[in-house]
């Protein structure tokens, strides 16, 4: 089982190969039991006008009846599909309410809500990204979660209530550890098809329902003889389509079994290795097996979503004839091989007691933090922990969250603070640009937005750049709860406070590009980048613009700028590469630089990052601003960076 990023990544791409392949099979299937359909149908011939005798003479093979039924199941089918996918388009928030989730607000107050978000936001900034919304299902009593989406960008998490209220602090975090994994390694997208596709099977079924049901309904209400049977070829197609749709659910089921079992495994093992704390997820499936409600799932949207859950949401019956999950004994034991199961009301008691002798946050003793510094002792390399933060991550993040100060915490976790929060980051140090920036806030900003820039920039500019990064992660979640129009004039204010100096530093640009690339997803049609390139060889010009702006950023001469460039190109053999001077390789070359980048496949995105590094690596130090530019890029390209720990190597 693969533990690296770009190897998951390219693994999921495999997998979307085989969904497409299994729906092509399901389609040709279904098209052909609709085609013996048509022709019982067709060959269905009255006797005469004055008799009901029928007869069956069908002729079993019509090349353009078969055309016919083809095309119709092609335009039938895949358009269900697409019209699913596309309502799916705005991101995992659809599914999250359609199973009965409504959004905690990033400020909430209540204990349980604020104890979940708290343990989103750690595993969101451990694995360097933005802390997804969390929805809670709040009339589900059953222990589940999930995360849907297409990407990190929109990805959603959501829990019950069930879950929150009888999980452990450490039970909890594996769970969410575990829903992590799926975003971080290509699954979501792939669940989000796989919906999609499991839709356009079933409108077969969808479609002679509504016939069925039609014809009865009219026929009960028909004026006519008893010797008028019109309506019989309507009841008969009707019940013909409901059979196929039966038996698209039994290929839409194969479907969902086939592709999601062992991506439940390895999340499992994922989640081990983020949290160093096997108890943990153990402990949240082991209570699923001893409580009441287990895992099951009250809406009556969850089958076509049960793939996406952390435990089987459905209870047994056909639609677990093809089960979407492990059978949950076998889950723990991978996870502890001693685990004796016992009778339910047992394994509910010993887990109850054990719950109630958890408390506070934990990460399987493995990583030391500094309580003075909130350092964490270095694991191994950056790259090979992209999409994979660990122990230490998580121990680091929650260190960096206690130790900023209270106030900025609360401001940046409601959406009027977190524009504040992000406007002081910006405010400049010099005198005329200061004002500049104040006046455009006064002017132009929110109501009392200059004012609470102000009471916060104090503590904000106190702040070691180390808690920049984290402080927009925090921040991000919040800003998308704005409205259109608060985005539009946030956007507008962002961009006057960067140029107000007439010049766009590093840290600005970093900022900048980071905020609108989560945010934009939100409130903007962003066409997803797709992969045209499975190697560097065509994309020299942007990668020769990256590493020279790496090498330009951390080198104070040329001697020292070109032996970096020269590392770094050494990483990517057989692409042409050339240093630039700086007045070509600038920010705005850097932006379309990473557009072009993240149309690469994974395994060559990997090449780059190890390039970058190289580049970076070369004068054997690491700055602060390196690191952020370092990250930025990553996350240009859809590649998740956990912040760097402290004397951890690059590559």
């Amino acid at each position: 089982m693969s533990t690296n990023f770009f190897e998951n990544q390219d693994a999921a791409r495999r997998n979307t190969k085989r969904l497409v392949a299994l729906f092509g099979l399901a389609v040709i299937a279904i098209a052909s039991m609709l085609y013996l359909l048509a022709v019982l149908i067709t060959g269905v011939e009255q006797a005469g006008p004055n008799t009901e005798q029928m007869v069956v003479s069908p002729l079993w093979w019509q090349p353009d009846l078969a055309l016919g039924v083809a095309l119709a199941t092609v335009v039938v089918v895949g358009g269900g599909s697409l019209y699913k996918i596309a309502q799916l388009r705005s991101g995992g928030s659809v599914v999250a309410e359609a199973l009965g989730g409504a959004l905690i607000p990033p400020g909430t107050r209540d204990a349980d809500a604020r104890r979940l978000l708290n343990v989103v936001e750690e595993m969101a900034i451990a694995s360097g990204i933005p802390a997804p919304p969390v929805y809670l299902l709040g009339d589900e009593q059953g222990i589940n979660a999930f995360a849907a989406g297409f990407s990190p960008g929109d990805a959603v998490i959501g829990v019950t209530r069930g879950c929150v209220q009888q999980l452990s602090r450490d039970e909890l975090q594996g769970v969410i550890a575990h829903e992590f994994s799926h975003i971080l390694s290509g699954d979501m997208g792939l669940n989000i098809r796989l919906m999609g596709v499991i839709h356009g099977i079933l409108i077969i079924g969808i479609i002679g329902y509504f016939l069925l049901r039609s014809s009865l309904f009219t026929g009960s209400h028909r004026r006519s003889s008893s010797r008028d049977n019109n309506g019989i070829p309507i009841v008969a197609v009707g019940l013909g389509l409901m059979v196929i749709g039966f038996l698209g659910t039994f290929f839409g089921n194969l479907i969902k079994a086939s592709v999601s079992r062992q991506r439940e495994f390895f999340a499992d093992a994922s989640a081990v290795q983020f949290t160093r704390n096997p108890d943990g997820i153990a402990g949240a499936l082991k209570q699923i097996g001893g409580y009441e409600s287990g895992s099951i799932l009250a809406s009556p949207n969850a089958p076509e979503a049960s793939h996406l859950f952390f435990s089987q949401g459905l209870r047994s019956g056909f639609q677990m004839l093809f089960a979407t999950h492990p059978p949950l004994e076998e889950r723990i034991r991978r996870l502890d091989p001693n685990w004796q199961p016992g009778t339910r009301r047992e394994r509910a008691q010993a887990m109850r007691s054990a719950a109630a002798g958890t408390a506070g946050f934990t990460a399987g003793g493995s990583a030391a933090v500094d309580s003075a510094t909130g350092d964490v002792g270095a694991g191994s390399s950056a790259i090979g922990q992209v999409g994979q933060p660990t122990a230490e991550h998580i121990a680091y993040a929650a260190a960096l969250v206690e130790r900023l100060p209270s106030a900025v915490v609360n401001a940046a976790r409601e959406p009027y603070g977190a524009r504040a929060v992000i406007y002081a980051l910006l405010i400049d140090r010099e005198d005329d640009p200061r004002n500049r920036q104040f006046d455009q806030l006064a002017r132009f900003g929110e109501p009392g937005i200059e004012t609470e820039t102000r009471r916060l920039l104090p503590e904000i500019e106190q702040l070691e750049a180390r808690y920049r990064m984290p402080l927009i992660d925090i921040a991000l979640p919040s800003l998308c709860a704005l409205s259109p129009d608060q985005y539009q004039a946030f956007k507008t204010n962002l961009r006057a406070l960067v140029v107000a100096d007439e010049k766009i530093e590093l840290f600005e640009w970093v900022l900048q590009r980071m905020v609108f690339t989560h945010l934009r997803p939100h409130f903007e049609r962003v066409k997803p980048s797709r992969i045209r390139h499975t190697s560097l060889r065509k994309l020299s010009e942007p990668c020769a613009v990256v590493l020279s702006i790496l090498a330009h950023a951390g080198s104070p001469n040329e001697d020292s700028v070109r032996t970096a460039f020269e590392l770094g190109a050494a990483q990517l053999p057989g692409v042409d590469l050339a240093l630039l001077p700086r007045e070509r390789a600038g920010l705005r070359e850097l932006d379309r630089a990473l557009e072009k980048l993240a149309e690469a496949d994974p395994s060559t995105r990997e090449q780059l990052l190890r390039a970058c590094a190289a580049c970076i690596a070369a004068d054997r130090e690491v700055t602060q601003a390196e690191g952020e530019l370092f990250r930025a890029i990553a996350d240009g390209i859809d590649c998740p960076m956990p912040p760097l720990l402290p004397g951890q190597p690059l590559y």
